[in-house]
C-alpha cells in the first residue's frame, strides 16, 4: 500500500520528474506542472503524468501529497500560492537544498501543520526532463526538516514517502542542514565552478583534461539558475566554508613560493589521510 494514491509534482526537472517516474510506477496517481510547456508535455506524453496542472496550481487542492522541486528562491513563491489551497492536502514537501528560509515561509504563509521541508541528496548535474529517471533515489540520504508546527501524521508520512522512494531520511533542525550542506554541497560545487573559471581564462577546455580533472569539474555542468539561488539563499554560511577553503589554497601557494618540498608533502599527506578516513 502507497503513503499516498495521489500527489502533485511542481517542477519536471531532474529530481521532481525522477520523483514523478517513481510515484507513477508505483501506481500513484500524479497530477504536474512545469514552466516549460515542453517538459509537462512531455511528462504527459509519456503516461508519467495523469493530469496537466495550469499556472494557479489550483488541481493540486486535490492531492495528498504535493512535492514542490522548483530553485530555492522559486519554492518561496510556489508555497505562498499554494498556501490557500491545501485546507485538505495531507503534506506538503519540498526538495531544496537549502531550508531555512523555506521552511520559514511555510510557517508565515500558513503551512506549518503540514509542511516538511526535504533535502534528498541525490542527483547530478544534469537538469530537466530528459535527465530524470526511475530509481534516482534508491540508497539516497534525505534531510527531512519538519517546521515547529508540523502535525505528527504529516511528519510520519513525510518519512514513507520517502522511504518508499528508496531513500533514507534522517530528521534535521533546518538552520543546522544549511550550515552543514554549506561544506557537504554548497563547498564543492562552488570550489569546481572556480576551477572550471580558472582553467577557461587560462584558455583550457574541459576535452583538454584527464578523468581526474573531469571529474573535479563535473559539478561546473550544473543548473547556474539552481545555483545562483542556492548560493544566495546560503550565502553566509558558504562564505565560511569558502574562507577555510582559502585558507587551504593560500598554504599550497605559500609552499610552492618557498620550494617547501616538505611542506607540500604535508599537505598532499594530509588530505590523504582524509580521504582515506
Amino acid at each position: 500500500m502507497n503513503a499516498c494514491d495521489s500527489a502533485a509534482v511542481i517542477g519536471l526537472g531532474l529530481i521532481g520528474g525522477s520523483m514523478a517516474r517513481d510515484l507513477a510506477a508505483r501506481g500513484v496517481n500524479v497530477r504536474a506542472y512545469d514552466a516549460n510547456p515542453s517538459h509537462l508535455a512531455n511528462a504527459l506524453r509519456e503516461g508519467v503524468v495523469h493530469e496537466a496542472l495550469d499556472g494557479t496550481l489550483a488541481g493540486a487542492s486535490r492531492a495528498e501529497v504535493i512535492v514542490v522541486a522548483v530553485p530555492v528562491d522559486a519554492t518561496v513563491e510556489v508555497l505562498k500560492r499554494l498556501a490557500p489551497l491545501a485546507a485538505n492536502v495531507k503534506l506538503i514537501t519540498d526538495v531544496g537544498s537549502t531550508k531555512t528560509r523555506i521552511v520559514a515561509t511555510a510557517n508565515e504563509v500558513g503551512l506549518g501543520e503540514c509542511f516538511v521541508g526535504a533535502h534528498p541528496m541525490a542527483g547530478g548535474h544534469q537538469s530537466g526532463w530528459d535527465a530524470s529517471r526511475e530509481g534516482l533515489f534508491a540508497g539516497a540520504p534525505v534531510y527531512l526538516c519538519p517546521t515547529q508546527l508540523v502535525r505528527e501524521a504529516a511528519r510520519c508520512l513525510a518519512d514513507e514517502f520517502w522511504r518508499e522512494l528508496g531513500a533514507h531520511p534522517l530528521c534535521m533542525d533546518a538552520e543546522h542542514h544549511d550550515r552543514q550542506l554549506a561544506w557537504t554541497s554548497h563547498l564543492p560545487h562552488i570550489m569546481s565552478s572556480a576551477l572550471a573559471l580558472a582553467l577557461a581564462r587560462s584558455g583550457v577546455g574541459r576535452h583538454d583534461l584527464g578523468p581526474g580533472g573531469r571529474d573535479v569539474t563535473r559539478l561546473a555542468g550544473s543548473s547556474p539558475d539552481v545555483w545562483a539561488a542556492i548560493a544566495h539563499d546560503n550565502a553566509e554560511a558558504i562564505d565560511g566554508a569558502l574562507a577555510a577553503a582559502e585558507v587551504e589554497i593560500a598554504a599550497f601557494r605559500d609552499a610552492l613560493a618557498q620550494s617547501d618540498a616538505t611542506a607540500l608533502r604535508e599537505r598532499f599527506s594530509a588530505a590523504r589521510v582524509w580521504f582515506d578516513d
